[in-house]
């Protein structure tokens, strides 16, 4: 039985009338902070740098409903969901880039030398506030990202830097949160593979073998078994002699189609986009009736390896009336003739070739044609923060090559569902977009932020690596232990 002595549930006031007030302000104060929270939108509240990392790895969990996928806050510094902002050009806060980069002053040989830019002999940069020395062009271009992130951390250093700075270079290593190697190795291989008598070895493999000694000297290396460093090797065939020796950095690629997988892999490395060769589609108001061509291809067809599809679909595929599918080069006016084509095409095929991944797909998106992907070995940039399937079309090799599986599954695509994908295309296509100065969200600052969210795993094996090599034992004499630090 109850006792009769039991207070009742709220207190009752015994005390002088402020005491009451204060509790009664005590009891009702949370509720009506709760319900002014509540009432405001989420977007106005600025999220803390360790909410938004929880935010951005709590999306690799894949939903079952595209549809009821979280996005991420506005306010986050990785990704804008809406795309980024149209010739928007923000001014550089050191104070918040997301990564401290420290850059090895390699000679100009490895970098701005290879296109014949010649030092004065007092510094290894060129002055690019006065002269930027230009990338050369032609399939050149599609790799050179080593150009445009080179750019970026030098003029982070300005004491009034424009745009945005995702990285910002630091002068000591140990600020570092990882270590920059500059060495131009895509521009390096397609143009100084060959051998020049008299000499016996080209200056692409000796540059590699000079980057190897230096790497390996140094305290940075040592310090972390190169685990924090950045090595660009976007050509597949970039890299190829010294890659087997420095595996454990951090490669930017554009595939894997070429590596062993402990050398690079989609845990450690950073799959970069190509830079489009054909003309972005400013002021695109095409509709799905303005594009006449259901589905364009046009390139090599005869390729080897996993590109041996290419020619199985031509024969699919050649004698649909509202299909382009032909040969092509950027000879001539081949790249003017693709833009043409790709611009008023609805799909456009991005079909593997020597490797599994292609500049194709990057200058479909810049036409906003939807890519079809036939590429079952692909991987993707940002694909950890980025959901492709909203604005691409993915076949598996093996059904593409069935007969008329690929042309049905297309023309079953309805207006509406590829409106939504056009739409989605023309919000992210600034994602793909190398320039310099460069904006907010563009391939520049994306790439930097997709290193970013590699820096908890690299600090990761780095402190597992140093678990046995604190205190030396096995050198004992007559003090017990060595200490490094």
């Amino acid at each position: 039985m109850a006792s009769k002595s039991m207070q009742p549930y709220w207190p009752v006031c015994r005390k002088p009338f402020l005491f009451c007030l204060s509790l009664a302000t005590i009891l009702v104060l949370p509720y009506l902070l709760f319900w002014g929270y509540a009432g405001k939108p989420l977007v106005n509240h600025v999220l803390p740098k360790e909410k938004i990392f929880s935010m951005i790895e709590s999306q690799s969990t894949p939903s079952r409903d595209h549809e009821d996928e979280p996005s991420l806050s506005t306010d986050s510094t990785f990704l804008d969901q809406n795309g980024p902002a149209d010739e928007e050009l923000e001014r550089c806060d050191p104070s918040k880039a997301v990564l401290k980069v420290f850059m090895y002053d390699l000679p100009p040989e490895f970098h701005f030398g290879l296109m014949s830019w010649n030092d004065d002999g007092n510094s290894v940069w060129p002055d690019i506030r006065t002269k930027i020395p230009d990338y050369p062009g032609g399939l050149n271009l599609q790799h050179s990202i080593e150009y445009w992130l080179t750019l970026d951390l030098l003029s982070s250093k300005f004491s009034d830097p424009s745009g945005p700075c995702s990285a910002v270079r630091v002068e000591d290593s140990r600020e570092a949160d990882v270590v920059f190697v500059p060495f131009f190795s895509s521009l390096s291989y397609n143009r100084h593979s060959k051998i020049i008598p008299p000499k016996t070895v080209s200056t692409n493999k000796l540059l590699q073998k000079k980057l190897v000694q230096f790497l390996t000297a140094q305290k940075e290396w040592k310090r972390s078994g190169g685990r924090d460093h950045i090595i660009m090797a976007h050509h597949p065939n970039s890299m190829l002699d010294a890659r087997t020796k420095l595996w454990p950095c951090m490669f930017i690629l554009a595939d894997f189609g070429r590596y062993f997988p402990h050398v690079a892999n989609v845990e450690k490395d950073v799959i970069a986009p190509y830079k489009h060769l054909i003309t972005t589609f400013v002021n695109d108001s095409s509709g799905f009736d303005d594009r006449p061509t259901l589905l364009y291809f046009q390139g090599a067809i005869y390729r080897k390896d996993g590109g041996s599809i290419r020619q199985e679909l031509f024969y699919l595929l050649r004698d649909e009336k509202d299909v382009h599918f032909s040969f092509g080069s950027i000879g001539g006016n081949g790249i003017s003739e693709a833009t043409r084509g790709m611009h008023a095409s609805k799909f456009c095929l991005n079909i593997a070739g020597d490797t599994p991944s292609s500049n194709r797909l990057f200058d479909a998106i810049a036409s906003h044609c939807i890519p079809v992907i036939i590429s079952d070995d692909i991987e993707l940039p940002y694909e950890d923060i980025l959901d492709y399937s909203k604005f691409c079309v993915f076949v598996r090799t093996s059904d593409a090559v069935k007969k008329g599986f690929l042309i049905k599954l297309i023309r079953g695509i309805s207006r509406e569902d590829w409106t939504q994908m056009w739409q989605r295309l023309k919000e992210v296509e600034g994602y793909y977009e190398f320039q310099y100065p460069s904006k907010k969200d563009d391939a520049v600052q994306m790439i930097w932020q997709a290193v970013a969210r590699k820096v908890p795993a690299i600090r990761l094996k780095v402190h597992r690596s140093r678990r046995f090599s604190r205190f030396d034992v096995s050198n004992r004499t007559s003090t017990p232990f060595k200490v490094f630090i």
